[in-house]
């Protein structure tokens, strides 16, 4: 638990301004777009968990990770908020995910989704150049990366 608590603390740090100083300076479009790639990517995967625990019940790692993404979109949103960046509503509340049928299927839909998650990290990296961005962009992908695509290839293969 400690842990947990830890890590959202070093994934949300970036994203907290004073209340005082100069305001932030605009994002290049590039940045806002990413931003908004990420934000629907991180929404679309929780979706995707949230349907799998409906489906399959409170089991790890899903119970556990979709709390992750959670924080992964709070940080995400904490930068648009810092950067001025109008938080887009959340589409995926409104959609129904599929869940595969089995639990080692759902497991092996997740890791994939990882997989896609960390290479669009990797892409949109590459045109970010703000260091607040970039810092936090690479906490959450070194989280899904080392700590999500593991935990779902652990249950993949029964």
């Amino acid at each position: 638990m400690l842990r947990t608590v830890v890590l959202s603390l070093a994934i949300l740090a970036p994203t907290l301004l004073p209340a005082e100083g100069p305001p932030p300076q605009p994002l290049r479009e590039s940045s806002v777009e990413a931003l908004q790639v990420l934000l629907e990517d991180e929404r679309k995967t929780e979706a995707l968990y949230a349907a799998v625990i409906k489906k399959h019940g409170e089991v790890r790692p899903f119970s556990n990770i979709i709390q992750a993404e959670r924080h992964h979109q709070r940080a995400l949103e904490g930068l648009m908020q810092a950067h001025g960046v109008e938080v887009p509503p959340n589409l995926w509340q409104a959609k129904t995910a599929k869940s595969p049928d089995s639990f080692a299927a759902a497991c092996q839909a997740s890791a994939q989704a990882e997989i896609e998650n960390v290479a669009l990290y990797d892409q949109l990296m590459k045109t970010v150049v703000e260091p607040d961005l970039l810092a936090v962009f690479e906490r959450l992908r070194w989280a899904s990366q080392e700590r999500h695509l593991p935990a779902f290839q652990r249950h993949s293969n029964p």
